[in-house]
């Protein structure tokens, strides 16, 4: 009596059969793919076979290592897997194809029942003993497959966990280092401050108010520089995958700008460096984070003060490019950026190997051009026109 199994392959159900002829339906989600199907399974319904078979319909976005394995290049596609040899039907008249195929299959069914007959023991109802199932050796080829292919992507992400926490462990050790400067400038502003207050005349003895004052900014300014360190790393471990959060506004950059160098005006000033600033009065309001903006211009201007020499230059500017956009530029007299490493300077945690020796952890750059992009600016760089390093990056109008 003709057997129809019509076994829909899942990834929980593992694909088995005994039956002597086997065949395998490859689909997809396409709706011709699913009229093929119901055509060919009318068919099979229809044919007046003598033996028993089994069809089992496999979904390639479900397994695709099973299309992988039979390296098909089109669905659907209808492969005789057993008895061997192995034979693909593919195209859009399968059923016409199966038409003429299927003389030749039960042929061969004849010739594998008669060959296992002649080979095997028969038990007491004349079934031939262990089977063979092609179908079962192809589920575990597959599975084999897909296995390898998790084994070298756990092998990646065991490899980039262990890079992740190598650098962690570098960055707390030039983090202790590096704390220690602002750390100190600090301690010793406060301490000079508390040693020389008079809480019973509410005043600072020995202290001119002109020191007094400069005592306060600095341990304001190396607190600020403290805070900055780790606000930076923080948000730079969050990975360039995640999302990253930004609440535009209004923002006069020009303005923004002025008072970033106000910050930073004692580390300039200390390095007797003469800033030139070009921002047009009438230079249009951005659309932006006003904090992470001020994150961007710190970092830049951060690294043309570390690297310009003693007396050197640092220029900024501002410049309305359209209607839509507005470029910041900011430009120095120091060493500028070697044209073969432009395009990996604003990697993450990428640093020149001239720089190998100063502080810092190779990740400021990297989180301008993420700060950027989430303004769907662009940032990029070039060498200055006296030999350093300028830096320019676009940002959104402010619309009208």
């Amino acid at each position: 009596m003709l057997k129809h199994d019509y076994m829909q392959v899942s990834q929980d159900q593992p694909i088995s059969s005994d039956a002597p002829l086997q065949l395998l339906l490859f689909v997809d989600g396409r709706p011709k793919s699913k009229q093929q199907v119901q055509r060919i399974r009318s068919y099979l319904k229809e044919l007046e076979a003598d033996y028993d078979f089994e069809l089992q319909i496999v979904d390639v976005g479900q397994q695709p290592y099973l299309a992988e394995h039979f390296k098909l290049v089109a669905t659907p596609a209808l492969i005789k897997v057993h008895p061997e040899p192995r034979e693909i039907l593919a195209g859009s008249n399968i059923t016409g194809q199966l038409k003429a195929w299927w003389p030749r299959w039960q042929a061969a069914m004849d010739a594998y029942l008669q060959l296992e007959s002649d080979l095997h023991e028969h038990d007491e109802n004349g079934r031939v003993k262990e089977l063979k199932s092609s179908i079962r050796s192809v589920a575990v080829s597959a599975e084999l497959m897909r296995l390898s292919d998790e084994v070298f992507r756990l092998k990646q992400e065991k490899e980039k966990l262990q890079e992740q926490i190598q650098f962690k462990d570098r960055v707390i050790a030039m983090l202790a280092h590096d704390l220690r400067n602002p750390l100190t400038a600090a301690s010793i502003a406060i301490d000079t401050l508390q040693s020389n207050y008079n809480i019973e005349k509410g005043e600072f003895e020995r202290l001119t108010p002109k020191m007094t004052v400069h005592l306060f900014k600095q341990a304001r300014s190396q607190t600020k520089i403290i805070d900055r360190m780790i606000t930076d790393l923080l948000r730079v471990g969050h990975g360039k995958d995640r999302e990253f959060f930004i609440q535009p506004q209004k923002v006069d950059i020009g303005k923004l700008c002025l008072e970033v160098l106000e910050e930073l005006r004692d580390r300039y000033t200390a390095k007797s460096h003469k800033v030139n600033k070009d921002i047009p009065k009438d230079l249009p309001n951005v659309y932006a984070d006003p904090e992470r903006i001020r994150q961007v211009l710190i970092n830049l201007l951060d690294n043309a003060i570390k690297y310009t020499p003693e007396g050197g230059d640092i220029s900024v500017c501002g410049l309305h490019r359209t209607s839509q956009k507005i470029q910041f530029s900011i430009s120095d007299t120091g060493p500028g950026i070697p044209e073969d490493n432009r395009d990996r300077i604003f990697e993450n945690h990428y640093r020149l190997e001239r720089d190998q020796g100063k502080e810092g952890y190779g990740i400021g750059l990297c989180l301008c051009q993420r700060i950027v992009l989430a303004h769907y600016g662009q940032i990029w760089v070039e060498t200055a026109p006296h030999g350093g390093a300028w830096f320019h990056f676009t940002l959104p109008v402010y619309p009208n």
